[in-house]
């Protein structure tokens, strides 16, 4: 379309050569096309649907074509968003010393998306605390009941 415009608009009079004139018409061309389409650009719902039937006559939809890498985009958000609450409820719900033994018996990140992973056992807990055995397990129970009442709180109230 650029050089059909360059060729219908160019003046031979004006000292610029056809060739030079052409390519300027043509970066212009394309330059129009993407701001126009990026103009067009819009989100498109996993749900819209799209032109095209299944086997059985039902109408495509975008996420019937994506692949999930085997694993359910459903359970994958589900488990982020427990992930995050169970770190609200680490920071919101715990003391800083049930937050401490919980992350290190567990194995628990300062953040949800952290993958640094270490657990270690009761008997190392208490070494480094300078408590008995017994103890950070009491600790630990405390806290897990604490962290399962918040999230039944939570759950009951959606």
């Amino acid at each position: 379309i650029g050089l059909i415009k360059a060729v219908d608009s160019y003046k031979s009079g004006k000292g610029v050569r056809l060739a030079t004139y052409a390519s300027r018409c043509i970066d212009n061309e394309l330059l129009m096309t993407f701001r126009s389409a990026k103009k067009q650009a819009k989100e498109i719902s996993l749900s819209e649907p799209i032109n095209g039937e299944d086997g059985e006559g039902n109408t495509l939809q975008l996420l019937d074509l994506l692949e999930t890498n085997d694993e359910d985009v459903a359970e994958r958000l589900e488990f982020e968003e427990n992930a995050r609450k169970i770190y609200q409820y680490l920071e919101t719900v715990l003391t800083k010393r049930e937050r401490d033994i919980i992350r290190m018996r567990y194995g628990l990140p300062t953040h949800h998306r952290s993958q640094e992973r270490t657990e270690i056992t009761q008997r190392e807990i208490a070494k480094k605390y300078g408590i008995s055995r017994s103890y950070v397990s009491r600790i630990e129970k405390r806290a897990l009941e604490k962290l399962r009442q918040a999230y039944e709180n939570d759950k009951s109230k959606t």
